[in-house]
């Protein structure tokens, strides 16, 4: 059964961070600059949350404020749940589908240790269907 750890084995663990007093307009932008959709916000070298761009859209834009005003602070989500290396890919998706999240903190001892998106685990999970479906031609054509 495929892991979070595959999963940063395969992506990396490279995460972008921003401090917490920088400007929602200048997280977007390095959003954009990097594809995108989160950035992990920390502290004191700590993470202690994500934006994202669907934070943007509900806290900002809807409700009228300045995206130039407004800090990564103050949008930022501080109760997603996280997940560690040794989890589950299904243990993901679980949290996501019930959670409706499309991002997830990976920690390791309190420290962050990576990001996986919805995106990867799709992918994995598809990868895990071709590996299946080739042990299984193999095993019929043996």
């Amino acid at each position: 059964m495929r892991n979070v750890a595959d999963i940063l084995k395969r992506k990396g663990s490279h995460v972008e961070t921003v401090q917490s007093e920088l400007t929602v307009i200048e997280a977007l932008k390095l959003m954009a600059d990097k594809n995108i959709g989160s950035v992990a916000v920390v502290q004191n070298g700590r993470f202690i949350g994500l934006m994202t761009e669907r934070d943007y859209s509900r806290k900002v834009i809807l409700k009228g404020r300045s995206s130039s005003e407004t800090t990564v602070g103050e949008i930022m989500n501080i109760d997603n749940p996280s997940v560690v290396k040794k989890d589950s890919v299904e243990h993901c998706m679980e949290l996501m589908s019930a959670n409706n999240l499309r991002y997830l903190p990976v920690l390791e001892h309190g420290n962050l240790a990576g990001i996986i998106s919805i995106n990867d685990v799709v992918t994995e999970t598809i990868l895990t269907q071709k590996e299946t479906i080739e042990h299984l031609q193999n095993y019929i054509h043996s």
